[in-house]
């Protein structure tokens, strides 16, 4: 049986590519916006998450952050050791560790708190265009983790 020679996928028209690259430049972006604070992307991911309520144990924001513990771990050493979360174990399950932010680490909301305006400036898209994107693009991760 013949084989029909299909044309060789383009990068540019790659979905992935597309998330890739726009990932990588808005994550060099934050990059250079979190550097006073002395935070990585990652590591303000998890501050965010915390700002939003704390204490929570370290599989909840694994969970909310969509990140396994062996990459979330080394994640939470590292802001304990800048002062700006704790870890212990909670009393009724030592197997669970429980995050709660320090003084330091609370007081660190206040001075990220012009981040998101900033990033977006950087873009030169307005709110509204921002927000229907982030939506989307939540939809579109929410799908393709459903389908996996």
């Amino acid at each position: 049986m013949p084989t029909i020679d299909a044309p060789a996928p383009l990068l540019d028209e790659q979905i992935c590519f597309a998330l890739y690259s726009a990932s990588r430049a808005i994550t060099g972006r934050y990059r250079a916006l979190l550097e006073p604070l002395q935070l990585t992307y990652p590591q303000y991911l998890v501050m965010l998450a915390l700002w939003e309520r704390e204490p929570v144990t370290v599989s909840e924001l694994g969970d909310r952050l969509h990140l396994d513990s062996g990459t979330l771990s080394p994640l939470l050493k590292r802001l304990e050791l800048a002062g700006l979360v704790d870890r212990h174990r909670v009393p009724s399950d030592e197997r669970s560790v429980e995050i709660s932010l320090t003084a330091a680490g609370g007081a660190l909301r206040e001075k990220a708190t012009g981040i998101p305006e900033l990033l977006c400036a950087s873009t030169g898209l307005d709110l509204d265009a921002i927000v229907r994107l982030r939506d989307e693009l939540s939809l579109l991760a929410g799908a393709v983790r459903a389908a996996s």
